[in-house]
C-alpha cells in the first residue's frame, strides 16, 4: 500500500474498499474482516503510550486527545492520552505510537470543544481548570481510522482522517455558548512559537506551530534537545459562519481578534505555565448545533496543508465517507496476514498489534513530494521514491518492527530506507539513531539504522539506493565524526552517532571512561550488532574486503565479556581505555548500560549465538543460566520485568532471548517461554501491553511470537520456529508474489510444543530457517502435541548460527 495509502476523497473513498478477489473463499473460521477485532485502547495505560485516535497506515495526521492531569504543560502519559485519566484539554493533530519520552513526541495544535463563555485566555488556565472537560468511557469509542467521544459538558466529538487531513463533527448543548479552542502553541513538549490566522469571511481558521523537542524534558541529557526542528502547518474548513472570533496570547484575551502568535517555550511547570497563544471561534447552537470542519495539515507550508485536504477529502464528504474509507484501508492493509482459529481475545490481541506495528514509520511529504529536509531546506522525493518518511525509533525498532515492516510491507520500507538516507545526506552525511520529523534528535545509543538497512536488504527490500546507501553507512562506521568526542546530550543523547571511533577501534570496545556514549558496555554490544549486520549485506553486495573488516568487528562484543565478572559466572561488563574492568561489578545494576543491567544485555549478542554460549562454558551452561534469567529460584516465571536480574519484556535489549534455546539445542524451552509471554504479559484491555510500544516493537514482537516465526538477527533474513498460536495463518502482502502459508492443525492453548515441521512438504529437523524460505515463501507447516519433544531439532550440526 506504498505511499502508505492513498486516500484521495476528492472521488470520495469508494476506491480504498480492496475486496477480495472473486471467488476466493475463506477456509473455515478464517478472518475475513481483521478490522474488526482491532482495539486502538490496548496499550493506553500500564505504560503502553499507545493513543487510541484517528489514523491511516503510515499517516502523517493522528487525531487523538490530550488528557490533562490538572497541568498544562504536562499530560498524563508519553503520548498525551492515558486510559486512567478522564479528563482532556483537546484534540491534538500529530501523534507518534508508544514513544517513551513524557512527555513524547508532537501532540500538535490541540483542538477543544468548548461549553461556556470564552472570557479569559486559556493559556492561563494553568491547571486545566476552566477550558478542559471530562468524560466517561462509556461515551468513548475508538476503532481505526475514527474515533468518537461525548464529553460531560455536553460536547461531542466525532473525528476520521485521510492521509494528511481529517474531516470532524463537533456537537454542542442547544442552550449553552459554544465554541472551538485553537491551541495553537500548546504541542506536548512545549513550543518556540505559533501562529493563528482566523478568515470570517471564507470561514476558515490556519496557522502553525514551530516546534520539536523530542526528548526535551527528560533528565539525561533533555537540555541538549531542547530546540525547534519543524513546523506543522494546519488550515481548517467550516461548514457555517462564526458567531465570534477571538484570539490570545499569554494570559491576555482579546475578543474579536483574528490573529495572534506567541510560543511556550521548552522550560518546565512555573517557567513554561502561562504562556502561549492560540485562537477561538464560537457558533450559534441554538439554531444548528452540529459542527463540521475539515482540516489539512503539513510540514512545508500553509499552501501545502490547504493542498493536502483539497486532494484527499472532497468539500462535502462527511465524518462517515472518510470513516468508512479508513476503515477499509485498515482491513486491507491487515489482511497482509490472514489468521483462522483462535479465541476471540487472541485474535483482537494478534490483530491490534498487528495495526500497532504498522502505523509507522509516517508520511512527512506533501501529495506533491515536497518535504522538509534535515537540513531545514524544503526538497522533493527523487524518482522512484514514493513518499518521504520519518520517524525512526532505531534502538528499538531494528529488533522486530523493521522486520515486520519489510516482510508486509517492502515497498514501504524501501521508500523508508531512501527516506533515511535523504536525511543523512541533509545532515552532513550522519545518520541519527532516532528521527522525528525532520530533526535530529540522538536518542538513545549505538547504530540502529545500520543494523535496520541491512535488514531491509537482506529480506529483499531493494527500492532504494542500496550502493549510495551502504558507502555512507560504511563511512559512519570507519571515519570518525568530530562529534563522536562530544558529550553534549549525554547519557540519553549523545551526538555522536559512533562516539570516539577512534578509541572504539584501536581498543576494540568502547571504552566507559572515555567513550562520550550512554554506557561503554552497551555501545560496544550495539556497534558489534550493526557491525555484524553491515558484514551481512557487504557479501551481499559482493563487497569482499569490507565483509572481512566488518565480520571480524562483529566479534567485538567478546572484548566485553569478563569470564571472572562473578565469582559463579561471566558477563558483559563496561571496561576502562587500560583495559580494566569496571568495579565495583554487579549483575543488577545498569552502570555501563542503556536501559538496562548487565543481566540483561549479556544475553545480546544475536549475531553469535554460539560464541557467547561457548564464553559462558558450554551450550548445556549457557542454557541454563537462561533458565535461571526467566525463573526465579523456586521455579516459577519472572517475566514480567521489575527484577533487574531477569527478563524484561518492557524494553528492547532482551526481547529476542526466548528464542536463544533454539540455538543451545533446547527449542522447547523457547517454545514454552514464548507461549507463557504471549499468554500472561499481552493481552486486551487498555493495560494488554507490557510496556513502551516504542513505535510498534512490542506489537511486531506479539505478532511474529503468534505466528511461530521471529527474525534470527539484525541483518539477515533467516528465521527462529516456535510453535504458532493459531491452527493456520497465510502472509501475503497486497503487491508481491510470494506468500507463506503456516499451518498448525493441533494448535490450542495445551498442544503449544512442536514435535515436527515440514517445509514445502520436506521434513525439516532444524528449530530455524534460512532466508530461501522468506524470499520465494512456501509452506511451513508444524505438528504440535502437549509435552516438550527433547529430541526435535536437538542435533548440534543443526542449530542457529
Amino acid at each position: 500500500m506504498g505511499g502508505g495509502v492513498a486516500v484521495a476523497m476528492a472521488g470520495l473513498v469508494a476506491s480504498l474498499v480492496g475486496a477480495p478477489a472473486a471467488g476466493a473463499a475463506p477456509a473455515a473460521a478464517e478472518v475475513r474482516h481483521p478490522v474488526q477485532y482491532v482495539d486502538p485502547l490496548i496499550g493506553s495505560t500500564n505504560g503502553g503510550n499507545t493513543y487510541p485516535g484517528a489514523n491511516l497506515p503510515f499517516g502523517m495526521i493522528a487525531w487523538s486527545p490530550t488528557s490533562t492531569a490538572g497541568d498544562q504543560t504536562n499530560t498524563a502519559a508519553a503520548n498525551g492520552y492515558s486510559y486512567d485519566t478522564t479528563r482532556l484539554r483537546g484534540f491534538s493533530l500529530t501523534h507518534v505510537n508508544g514513544a517513551g519520552c513524557h512527555p513524547g513526541a508532537a501532540g500538535d495544535v490541540p483542538i477543544m470543544p468548548f461549553v461556556g463563555e470564552v472570557d479569559s485566555s486559556p493559556s492561563a488556565d494553568t491547571k486545566d481548570e476552566k477550558y478542559a472537560a471530562n468524560f466517561s468511557h462509556d461515551n468513548e469509542k475508538a476503532e481505526p481510522g475514527r474515533y468518537r467521544l461525548g464529553l460531560d459538558s455536553g460536547a461531542a466529538t466525532d473525528l476520521a482522517v485521510s492521509e494528511r487531513a481529517g474531516v470532524a463533527d463537533f456537537t454542542f448543548p442547544e442552550d449553552k455558548p459554544a465554541s472551538l479552542l485553537f491551541r495553537v502553541s500548546n504541542s506536548l513538549n512545549g513550543s518556540e512559537n505559533a501562529h493563528v490566522e482566523i478568515d470570517e469571511a471564507k470561514r476558515e481558521v490556519t496557522g502553525w506551530v514551530e516546534t520539536g523537542a523530542f526528548c526535551g524534558r527528560r533528565a539525561n541529557g533533555g537540555e541538549n534537545n531542547r530546540k525547534s526542528y519543524y513546523r506543522l502547518y494546519f488550515t481548517a474548513a467550516f461548514d457555517r459562519a462564526f458567531s465570534g472570533v477571538g484570539t490570545w496570547q499569554n494570559d491576555r484575551l482579546s475578543a474579536g481578534s483574528t490573529t495572534a502568535d506567541g510560543g511556550e517555550g521548552y522550560a518546565t511547570g512555573a517557567d513554561r505555565a502561562g504562556r502561549g497563544s492560540g485562537g477561538y471561534v464560537t457558533f450559534d447552537a441554538k439554531r444548528d448545533n452540529d459542527v463540521r470542519m475539515r482540516v489539512g495539515i503539513s510540514y512545508v507550508s500553509l499552501a501545502g496543508a490547504e493542498a493536502n485536504l483539497r486532494e484527499e477529502i472532497a468539500p462535502r464528504a462527511s465524518v462517515a465517507d472518510v470513516a468508512s474509507a479508513g476503515r477499509a484501508a485498515w482491513d486491507e492493509q491487515l489482511r497482509d496476514v490472514g489468521i483462522s482459529g483462535g479465541s476471540e481475545a487472541q485474535r483482537t490481541t494478534f490483530y491490534t498489534a498487528l495495526y500497532h506495528s504498522l502505523q509507522q514509520p509516517n508520511l512527512v511529504s506533501d501529495t506533491d513530494g515536497r518535504y522538509l529536509g534535515m537540513d531545514g531546506r524544503l526538497q522533493r522525493v527523487g524518482r522512484g521514491q514514493g513518499a518521504q518518511y520519518s520517524n525512526f525509533s532505531g534502538w528499538d525498532q531494528y529488533r522486530a518492527q523493521v522486520q515486520l515492516l519489510a516482510l508486509l510491507e517492502p515497498r514501504v520500507a524501501g521508500d523508508f530506507a531512501q527516506s533515511l538516507f535523504n536525511f543523512a545526506q541533509q545532515n552532513g552525511g550522519v545518520w541519527d539513531r532516532w528521527v522525528h520529523i525532520s530533526g535530529a534528535t540522538h536518542v538513545m545509543t549505538g547504530d540502529p539504522t545500520a543494523a535496520t538497512l541491512a535488514t531491509f536488504y537482506a529480506m529483499g527490500v531493494r527500492n532504494f539506493d542500496v550502493k549510495g546507501a551502504f558507502d555512507s553507512l560504511y563511512r559512519q562506521a570507519t571515519v570518525p565524526h568530530p562529534a563522536g568526542l562530544s558529550d553534549a546530550g549525554c547519557p540519553g543523547q549523545c551526538e555522536g552517532q559512533r562516539p570516539n571511533l577512534a578509541q572504539y577501534l584501536d581498543s576494540r570496545y568502547a571504552a566507559q571512561d572515555v567513550c562520550h556514549c550512554w554506557g561503554g558496555a552497551a555501545e560496544t554490544l550495539e556497534d558489534s550488532v550493526a557491525d555484524a549486520a553491515l558484514a551481512r549485506w557487504a557479501k551481499l553486495l559482493g563487497r569482499d574486503r569490507e565483509y572481512e573488516e566488518l565480520s571480524a568487528r562483529g566479534g567485538y562484543w567478546r572484548n566485553g565479556f569478563n569470564p571472572q565478572a562473578t565469582a559463579g559466572a561471566g558477563y558483559i561488563q563496561a571496561r576502562n581505555l587500560d583495559g580494566s574492568w569496571v568495579t565495583p561489578f554487579d549483575p543488577a545494576s545498569d552502570r555501563g548500560f542503556a536501559q538496562g543491567s548487565a543481566a540483561t544485555y549479556t544475553w545480546m549478542v544475536p549475531q553469535d549465538v554460539q560464541g557467547l554460549a561457548t564464553a559462558m562454558g558450554g551450550r548445556a551452561t549457557a542454557a541454563a543460566r537462561l533458565d535461571a534469567f526467566f525463573h526465579k529460584p523456586d521455579g516459577s516465571w519472572s517475566i514480567r520485568g521489575g527484577d533487574p536480574l531477569r527478563y524484561d519484556p518492557t524494553n528492547e535489549p532482551g526481547i529476542h532471548a526466548p528464542w536463544l534455546y533454539n540455538a543451545l539445542g533446547q527449542p522447547w524451552k523457547t517454545q514454552e517461554t514464548v507461549r507463557e509471554l504471549v499468554d500472561t504479559v499481552y493481552g486486551t484491555g487498555p493495560a494488554g501491553l507490557p510496556g513502551n510500544d516504542d513505535l510498534g516493537t512490542m506489537s511486531a514482537w506479539y505478532v511474529f511470537a503468534a505466528l511461530g516465526i521471529y527474525p534470527q538477527a539484525p541483518g539477515r533474513a533467516d528465521l527462529l520456529l516456535t510453535g504458532p498460536l493459531f491452527p493456520r495463518a497465510v502472509i501475503a502482502p497486497a503487491g508481491t508474489r510470494r506468500a507463506i502459508t503456516i499451518t498448525a492443525p493441533a494448535a490450542s492453548d495445551a498442544n503449544l510444543y512442536v514435535n515436527a515441521v515440514q517445509v514445502n512438504g520436506a521434513r525439516r529437523d532444524a528449530s530455524w530457517l534460512d532466508s530461501s524460505f522468506l524470499h520465494t515463501g512456501g509452506s511451513l507447516s508444524f505438528k504440535l502435541g502437549d509435552r516438550p519433544d527433547s529430541g526435535w531439532a536437538t542435533a548440534p550440526g543443526g542449530l542457529p548460527r
